[in-house]
């Protein structure tokens, strides 16, 4: 089970991920229900910000910015190991912002994955829906984003030394010394009242005895 101290940062990873996950299903239902239909009847692409920034409809059958197309079953069998080892090692990670890149990442890659697996032409070979358009780039996608992103953020995180998770204190030593401090404590308050009696013993006069 998860320790206490790691649910925290556990959360922020799955919701990371979740978030992701929706976000690019939704954008992805959107274009394939509204911007297909317009693309395929020639009325062509929605500039946002022309000519910097366009909306439009693509199947891609390659990794993230089309790279690699024709080659879709080795991006899922990539895409499942990546995602299988991500939660394996999820409930080691204590450092908030390696959750947050490695959710970002999850989240990506399962973007991308839940297109191969449920669409045309089949399981693991379904075409990635990309609609986001920029001048001389590939066209994209939230998932894609999201990859890129957390892939920059964790060069980062390794480049300034941050790790995944930190040693924790043991707690059978924290347990001794302060077992060791309460005994020590209980010493000095016995040996108070004995050195105590032996000045008042010191300083009383003998019975019988006179100036």
């Amino acid at each position: 089970m998860f320790q206490g101290a790691h649910r925290p940062v556990l959360a922020v990873l799955a919701s990371t991920a979740v978030g992701i996950v929706l976000i690019d299903q939704v954008t992805k239902a959107w274009a394939v229900a509204y911007l297909q239909p317009r693309i395929e009847s020639g009325e062509g692409p929605i500039y946002l910000i022309d000519p910097l920034l366009r909306l439009t409809y693509v199947e891609n059958t390659g990794a993230a910015w089309g790279m690699g197309a024709g080659y879709t079953w080795i991006f899922t069998i990539v895409a499942v190991v990546v995602g299988v080892v991500i939660v394996r090692f999820a409930r080691t990670i204590t450092s908030r912002a390696w959750a947050l890149a490695l959710g970002g990442l999850l989240g990506g890659l399962l973007g991308n994955l839940i297109d191969r697996l449920t669409r045309p032409p089949g399981p693991g070979l379904g075409s990635v829906v990309d609609f986001i358009g920029l001048p001389n780039f590939p066209v994209f996608n939230v998932a894609d984003i999201a990859i890129t992103c957390s892939a920059v953020a964790m060069i980062i995180l390794a480049w300034r030394g941050i790790p995944l998770s930190e040693s924790e204190p043991d707690d059978s030593s924290s347990n001794d010394s302060r077992s060791e401090e309460s005994a020590s404590q209980a010493l000095m308050s016995t040996d108070e009242p004995i050195q105590e009696d032996e000045l008042r013993h010191d300083d009383t006069p003998a019975a019988g005895s006179g100036p």
